[in-house]
């Protein structure tokens, strides 16, 4: 009778009968992930011996390359489908990395692994037709218990269509900075077209407004009106301009520590005389400690006015507006514009930063486009900000605009105080001034306002050419220069007169209708000594007049004083 085993022998035999099982599984769940990627098309596989030899060549290999694994293992390495180029490159490159000389070949394909160092590269594989394609390749050592080295693994992947995408983009992307530079001379040259003729409108204008005899009440009533809708036409023409620079994103800007007791007080004496005509109190915030943003200064002065502007102008009769500052968390501040107007219902307020929306206001005797709060926001953004509005109908509107604050600036600048209108010294002799201007009408404008200089001589020219001849026989006291000039631009007639000694201390005002920020800083760049845009405003005109005259006065006096010095030694 057969001995029957004791039940924990039958459960030992159970036992390993079933870690077998689940042994023998694991082995071919092992096996068909190893046949799987084997077998993958998806990406190559290349394993070679300890030399470089190719010992195992899978199926995504042989489409990528076109080769069968006969016709190449036990019979090449993975550096003969390498661009040979690119493979000596590589071994340069590598050299001075590792301050190892390592020859090109299989060695600059697997020194870094062989190291045991992580080694992912790009390299041009070349298939067995000779056609070549991008190929990020991984390689690794691969080593027996002992650690020793018995050959390496190449996994690599066709990185062709990433390429085209990258090339797709770049040139997107050139047709794009081509476009933008394409849009940015356009509105250059539109801003030149429209404020050419605006120049002699608001400037002859102004001409017979401050003129003697003074024009008569009816005459006065008709100047206002051409320079009130002069003005506004230029402030459109500035408003769409500026919109577009910042949906290009070439509206560039300069942030730094900004008072904001000094805005607001600018932005006091701005708006002072259009509340005062409409009947319209205004209250400042007072400041007991210096308050600093960080914000580009000009831009922040332009979102307060236009909200200041519009709380005035929306106004009920004898209403009011207060500008106050909230601190309202470290390091941020609200500040709010609150009106006393008929105020906007929730679905006006959805529209309000919508361009060229005016909210059922385009049938007021209110002038305006609809730009200025879109221009608002955009700057508010730009400056790191947020805007804002509560409203209530009849009861009126609050805008508030949240800043970022900051430290004190190391060097305050102190505010000037605008200096009055320009007034001719009295001097013995007249100094000499060259216009260098095509455009009659200009040069009619600017010789009207000469007119009223009995200190000046006004010289012209109508290019650039004949202004640098008559400059150099007349040696004026400065030069007025047009951009735009037949023949060579006013860039390169100032360039001229810089590097000629007998002209080069001669101030060069720029007086264009190139007036976008980037004409004005390239002209500044060039070396004019002012740059001023038409339309031409008066008091700005000969007040920069005077700078040039004081200018050229201190260079004559400094170019003497070294002539005497000299003379002596």
């Amino acid at each position: 009778m057969p001995q029957i085993p004791h039940p924990s022998v039958l459960d030992d035999i159970a036992r390993a009968n079933g870690i077998e099982v689940k042994r023998q599984e694991a082995l071919l769940k092992t096996g068909a992930l190893q046949t799987a990627i084997l077998t993958s098309e998806n990406f190559s596989i290349i394993a070679t011996d300890e030399k470089g030899i190719i010992q195992l060549f899978n199926v995504g290999a042989e489409r990528m390359l076109g080769y069968l694994a006969a016709e190449v293992v036990n019979k090449i390495n993975p550096s003969d489908i390498h661009d040979p180029q690119e493979v000596m490159a590589r071994a340069q490159a590598l050299s001075l990395e590792l301050a190892t000389t390592i020859t090109p070949g299989f060695e600059a394909l697997a020194f870094k692994a062989s190291r045991g160092i992580e080694d992912i590269y790009e390299l041009t594989y070349i298939r067995k037709d000779g056609s070549r394609f991008p190929c990020i390749i991984s390689i690794t050592a691969l080593r027996d218990d002992y650690g020793t080295i018995i050959g390496y693994l190449l996994i690599g992947t066709d990185n062709s269509v990433r390429k085209q995408v990258e090339v797709a983009l770049k040139d997107a992307m050139a047709v794009a900075e081509k476009a933008n530079l394409a849009k940015s001379d356009f509105l250059s040259s539109m801003s030149h077209e429209l404020r050419t003729p605006l120049s002699a409108i608001l400037g002859f204008a102004q001409l017979i407004e401050s003129g003697t005899p003074q024009p008569t009440p009816s005459q006065k009533r008709s100047v206002d009106q051409i320079l009130q809708a002069g003005w506004y036409l230029l402030d459109l023409i500035n408003e769409i301009l500026d919109l577009a620079l910042i949906e290009s994103g070439k509206l560039s800007l300069s942030l730094e520590p900004v008072s904001l007791a000094e805005v607001m007080r600018e932005c006091e004496t701005m708006i002072e005389s259009q509340a005062e005509k409409r009947g319209i109190k205004v209250s400042f915030p007072r400041f007991e400690q210096p308050c600093f943003v960080m914000a580009d200064r000009t831009r922040l002065k332009q979102v307060l006015i236009n909200l200041l502007s519009n709380a005035i102008k929306y106004n009920t009769e004898h209403g009011s507006v207060a500008l106050k500052c909230l601190a309202i968390a470290q390091q941020r501040i609200r500040i709010c514009v609150e009106d006393t107007g008929e105020g906007l219902g929730p679905e006006k307020i959805d529209q309000l930063f919508q361009p060229f929306n005016r909210l059922g206001q385009a049938a007021s005797a209110e002038q305006g486009t609809g730009i200025g709060l879109v221009m608002t926001k955009r700057l508010v953004e730009l400056m790191g900000g947020v805007i804002g509005v509560e409203s209530v109908v009849g009861q009126g509107s609050m805008f508030w605009i949240e800043m970022n604050t900051t430290v004190e600036r190391q060097h305050a600048v102190e505010l000037v105080a605008l200096a009055p209108a320009s007034k001719a010294p009295a001097l013995a002799q007249a100094h000499t001034v060259l216009y260098v201007e095509d455009n009659p009408a200009n040069l009619m404008l600017v010789e009207d306002l000469m007119a009223r200089r009995p200190d000046l001589r006004l010289l012209s020219a109508r290019d650039g050419t004949s202004g640098i001849a008559i400059a150099k026989a007349s040696l004026p006291d400065f030069i007025l220069m047009d951009i735009n000039l037949p023949g060579i631009s006013g860039i390169r007639a100032l360039k001229i007169l810089s590097d000629d000694p007998l002209t080069a201390h001669i101030p060069v005002v720029a007086l264009s209708a190139n007036a976008m920020p980037r004409d004005i800083e390239k002209g500044l760049e060039a070396g004019f000594f002012r740059y001023l845009t038409k339309p031409i405003k008066i008091n700005e005109f000969m007040d920069t007049l005077d700078a040039a005259l004081k200018f050229a006065a201190s260079t004559r006096s400094a170019a003497s004083q070294a002539k005497e010095e000299k003379s002596h030694d």
